[in-house]
């Protein structure tokens, strides 16, 4: 994930679902797809259509989910033969890899820490219709063409099922301005699961966004003890997928 240049051209669906609005591109993921900001508050996501995850089954999934936890309003979603896109309402906040949490990074790993822990906490997977367990996923990379070896076809035993965010990297949890955790965004995967195919990637991801030597801070903030197997196992799973 990237942060586009400032002259990107903005595509005419972009223009057309900003209605007016100056848009500025924010974000681009590792598919090319692009997140725009307007200045009347909202974000525009847009690419092309894929077979990981869709922006109508993320609009799904944020309609269920802001019953119970801060994650971004649904505004409008659509798509056509190759490209489609999900508008929302900007949350207050700044991404946890924002310059200002990458300066204070204790403060951002303990916030990414206790919110993914309330983000478990708050989803009731007995109301959850969305699955993200390694099942599930097997079959989706099946679908997708994706040759797994065969040690992840046998996952550890669930230690505590929760509603995963699904992708629970740093980016993708939000800071208020006392450096406590205020929403999260991107939860285009969401779905029940262990809850360590979530802290893995968190794990792992606070390496990537802050360098080496905070993936106790992110366990602790958590609240759970290291489980070198199950860590191993969905770092390993989420790589490969």
């Amino acid at each position: 994930m990237s942060i586009p240049a400032a002259d990107l051209v903005v595509p005419h669906r972009v223009r057309s679902l900003a209605r007016g609005a100056a848009t500025r591109p924010v974000w681009r993921n590792q598919r090319g797809g692009t997140t725009f900001r307007t200045d009347d508050g909202r974000f525009i996501k847009y690419g092309l259509r894929n077979l990981e995850t869709t922006m109508s089954g993320e609009a799904d999934r944020l309609a269920w989910a802001v019953r119970h936890t801060p994650v971004p309003e649904v505004v409008e979603s659509g798509s056509d033969t190759t490209t489609e896109w999900l508008v929302t309402r900007a949350l207050p906040g700044l991404s946890a890899v924002d310059p200002r949490w990458l300066a204070e990074p204790a403060v951002a790993v303990r916030a990414v820490g206790t919110g993914l822990r309330a983000l478990h906490d708050a989803l009731p997977v007995g109301g959850c219709p969305f699955d993200w367990s390694v099942p599930a996923r097997l079959a989706a990379a099946s679908r997708r063409g994706i040759r797994l070896p065969d040690r992840l076809r046998e996952p550890p035993d669930v230690d505590v099922a929760v509603v995963c965010h699904g992708d629970a990297c740093c980016p993708n949890t939000l800071l208020a301005d006392d450096g406590s955790w205020r929403a999260h965004v991107d939860l285009g995967a969401l779905g029940v699961a262990d809850r360590w195919a979530d802290i893995a990637v968190a794990a792992m991801s606070t390496e990537w966004n802050y360098g080496p030597g905070w993936e106790g801070a992110l366990l602790d903030a958590y609240g759970v003890d290291p489980d070198p197997g199950r860590q191993s196992y969905y770092r390993d799973l989420w790589n490969a997928t």
